[in-house]
Order: structure tokens, then C-alpha cells, then sequence
């Protein structure tokens, strides 16, 4: 790392997509107190997370990233964190039935809140108002008291960050990630779809395996992870001002560690080489993404590549790929080309939502279950044909029961679209489909185990 870096050098840099506030001095005080309260995530967290993505990196593990769009103030409730956890956790177990292999679990939770604009204003009947930017910096309602960025709303967004993190930590440790409560993981209005009968199944497969190995004496107090799992938050790194007040300098290795989440990723808007995310992000130690969009060449992801991992070590950088069904086939396997010459170590990773959105008859932002696994086949299909592995995938996803994502065995329908869709900002996949989309998958990982495994025996 250049001896010119600090947690402040982004200052000097091109920014975009970062709000204007209409009083940066109280802006500059609302940092000040950031700074000194206590880090939401620790160093050691970040060091365990860096070695798990260095087994997906090196084909021994697979990853699995998802959450919400952005989380909200006025949605805040722990049947909403626990929902969303335990379907991420019946995710991870149909993968792991698949992939044979451990699955990282990575929530886009406990700070997901800023998202990105392709505009900075917004026009409605006449009136123009600066775009809602995330419940972390100004209001949804179309106001002009509530568009205006307010830094007071960063503190809540730190206290909600927190208390979520608490509740994550006590699920995933607590006893309520223990593998004998996988018939309890089962939301109720999924029980009787075609993927929650699946589960059911699966999860019947598992009680067994369980019961025999507790007649052999491999019993939850014996194996620790059958009573809990390793569980990590991420967001998108994207208003440097809240992340640099959660840079810390690691008393163990004397390492600087961005404490707001485990992992952070720059965004498909704000990767520039020479801006002001990418220099901030270079800097900090934690495992990083890189938002990988149709317009991104294969010279750029190199260059990108060594400025935010020059120590070319694996698990450091995820490389997350979102160009949507009809453009995958054509830009994934330049880039993967590209880095493979490269000799670059990153994992690789599917966002099929965001190259998939688009308006239903109705205006209705809205996203299609077949587009979403269209691009995720081709991922799976592109990997194999190239002979590296497909790491894992980035979904925004929720375990509430909505109705935001076209299709599915649900068969929602543009005419559902109004019934329940609640979203602040993108559609996401319910349970439902999210667990559904696990299964399918599944499949693809079986296929890539069953090919390294005759490849092994021919050899």
C-alpha cells in the first residue's frame, strides 16, 4: 500500500454519487462523534472473512451473499432481521447439499442503507427535489424538509446498524443456527410451494444424518458448528464520509479496518481508478468487492484489480458481476480472460438482479425470476467452460412475503405487483423464490462437483 494513503485522502479525490449537505459543519460534528463510538465489526472478523473467500477463491468453498436493497428506519424490526437471516440460512444448506463444499454466508444487512442515483434530482408535477439517497441521508417521502440530506440521520443509522448486528450474533450463535432446528427454519407461507416441499425434503434427509451421527457420538457439544454458523454483514462502501469515521487503526496488527461492516464493495457507478471510492478503499484492510457492469474492460478490471489488492492476495477482492441475461454470454468470459492472464486471485460472484431490471406495463420497477436465472445459468455454463470456478452469487433478496420479482413457481404476475410490494428502492426476490433459486442452483454446483470428480479419476 502506497505510503500516501489515509483515511481522509479520498478528500482530494473526483466523488460522485456523495449528497450535498446543506450545513457541512454539522455534517463534520456528526462525523466527530462517529468517531468515537465503538467499532459495529472488529478486525479479527474481517482477517476470518478474508481466509473463508480465499477457499472460494481457490475452488473450495462457495459464497453467498444477499439481503435487502436498502434497509429502512420505518421497516426496523427483529421478525424482519429474523426472517431474512433464516432464509439465508436454508439457502446456504441447499447449497451445501449441492456444492459439497462449506457455504460463506454474507448478508447485505446492518448498514445497507446509501444507495446510488442515475439522477441527482427528481421531478414530480413540476416540483424538483434532490433523489432519495437511503434512509442513512434523507427521507422517501417527496418533501422538501425530507430530501434534504440531514446528517443527524447517520447516528441512526449507526444505532440500528448495531442493535441489528446484536440480534445477527445471538441467531447465529445463540442456538438458533444449530442444524437440529432446520425443519424450524421454514417461513410459513412458503411450507406448501413447490421449493418449500423441496426443503422439507432436504430437511428430513439432514434430521437423519444428524440422528446417526449422534449414535456414533458426534453429538453439538462435541462439533461446535453444528450449534452455530460463522455469519458476516456487507454494504456498499459509498458515502465515504460515515466510513472514514469507522476507520480504525487494528491494535493487533496495526492495519487499518473500516469497523462499519466485514466487507464493503464499490459500486458499478463509483468504480473510477482515480476517484474518490477507489482510493478510500485501497487503504482499508477488509475483503472488498468490485461491481463488474457491461461497460467495464478487461484493461480496467486489471488495473483495478492491482491498485485494490497489490499484494495479489486471495479472498481480498470478490469480483461481482451484474450485466444482465443478454450481455453475460458476451462480456464474462473477456473479463475472465483477462484476469486469468493477469494471474490476478479473486473470487468470482452473480448479481443477476441488477442487469435485469426494468419497467412492468404498469411503470412498475420490477425484476424477472427467469431473466434472473437465465444469467446465473450462464454464469455456472461460462465458468465451467473456462475452466474456473464459480464462486458464488449477490442477491437482494428479503424472507418477507412480497411481491416486488416477476415469476417463480408463485407465478407472480404484473397485475400482483401492487399486492405487497414494499421495497425502498429495487424489487427483490421473496423466500419463496430466493429459496427456489437455491435449488436451481444446487444443480448447476452437483454438475461442476461431478465434472471435477471425473476429471479427477481420468487423470
Amino acid at each position: 500500500m502506497p505510503q500516501t494513503w489515509s483515511p481522509s485522502s479520498w478528500r482530494g479525490k473526483p466523488v460522485s454519487q456523495m449528497p450535498d449537505y446543506p450545513d457541512p459543519q454539522a455534517l463534520a460534528a456528526v462525523e466527530g462523534r462517529l468517531k468515537t463510538h465503538p467499532p459495529l465489526v472488529f478486525a479479527g472478523e474481517a482477517r476470518n472473512l478474508t481466509a473463508a473467500l480465499a477457499e472460494v477463491c481457490q475452488g473450495k468453498a462457495f459464497l453467498l451473499q444477499g439481503g435487502d436493497c436498502a434497509e429502512s428506519f420505518a421497516e426496523f424490526h427483529p421478525d424482519t432481521i429474523r426472517d431474512t437471516f433464516r432464509v439465508l440460512l436454508q439457502m446456504a444448506i441447499v447449497l451445501t447439499f449441492g456444492a459439497a463444499m462449506p457455504i460463506v454466508k454474507l448478508g447485505r444487512i446492518a448498514g445497507q442503507f446509501a444507495k446510488p442515483r442515475t439522477e441527482d434530482n427528481e421531478t414530480r408535477d413540476g416540483v424538483t427535489l434532490p433523489s432519495y439517497r437511503g434512509d442513512n441521508i434523507n427521507g422517501i417521502e417527496f418533501t422538501s424538509e425530507s430530501r434534504a440530506p440531514d446528517p443527524n440521520r447517520l447516528m441512526q443509522a449507526y444505532a440500528q446498524s448495531a442493535a441489528t448486528l446484536n440480534l445477527l450474533r445471538a441467531f447465529a450463535s445463540g442456538g438458533y443456527a444449530d442444524l437440529h432446528n432446520v425443519h424450524r427454519w421454514t417461513l410459513g407461507f412458503i411450507a406448501g410451494s413447490p421449493a418449500g416441499e423441496q426443503y422439507k425434503a432436504l430437511a428430513e434427509r439432514i434430521s437423519e444424518t444428524l440422528g446417526f451421527m449422534e449414535a456414533c457420538g458426534l453429538t453439538p457439544e462435541a462439533i461446535p458448528q453444528l450449534r452455530g454458523t460463522s455469519f458476516y454483514t456487507s454494504h456498499e462502501a459509498l458515502f465515504l464520509n460515515f466510513e472514514q469515521a469507522m476507520t480504525r487503526i487494528d491494535s493487533t496488527s496495526g492495519e487499518w479496518y473500516d469497523t462499519s461492516a466485514h466487507f464493503l464493495w464499490i459500486g458499478d457507478r463509483t468504480r473510477d481508478p482515480e476517484g474518490a471510492h477507489v482510493e478510500f478503499c485501497r487503504g482499508i484492510r477488509n475483503p472488498l468487492g468490485l461491481k463488474c457492469g457491461p461497460s467495464l474492460s478487461e484493461d480496467a478490471l486489471v488495473n483495478l484489480a492491482a491498485a485494490l489488492n497489490p499484494d495479489n492476495r486471495p479472498g481480498r477482492l470478490t469480483l461481482i458481476c451484474r450485466f444482465g441475461a443478454d450481455k453475460i454470454i458476451e462480456k464474462l468470459p473477456r473479463l475472465i480472460r483477462a484476469i486469468q492472464r493477469a494471474g490476478a486471485n479473486v473470487v468470482w460472484s452473480c448479481d443477476p438482479m441488477h442487469g435485469n431490471t426494468m419497467r412492468s406495463q404498469g411503470g412498475i420497477k420490477t425484476r424477472s425470476f427467469d431473466r434472473i436465472l437465465k444469467e446465473v445459468k450462464s454464469f455456472f455454463d461460462i465458468h465451467r467452460a473456462e475452466g474456473t470456478h464459480a464462486g458464488g452469487v449477490h442477491f437482494e433478496m428479503t424472507g418477507q412475503n412480497v411481491t416486488e420479482c416477476l415469476g417463480g413457481a408463485q407465478a407472480i404476475s404484473e397485475q400482483d405487483l401492487a399486492y405487497r410490494y414494499h421495497t425502498h428502492c429495487d424489487p427483490r426476490l421473496n423466500a419463496s423464490q430466493a429459496l427456489e433459486l437455491a435449488f436451481l442452483m444446487a444443480e448447476s454446483l452437483r454438475a461442476e462437483r461431478m465434472k471435477d470428480a471425473l476429471f479427477a479419476a481420468s487423470a
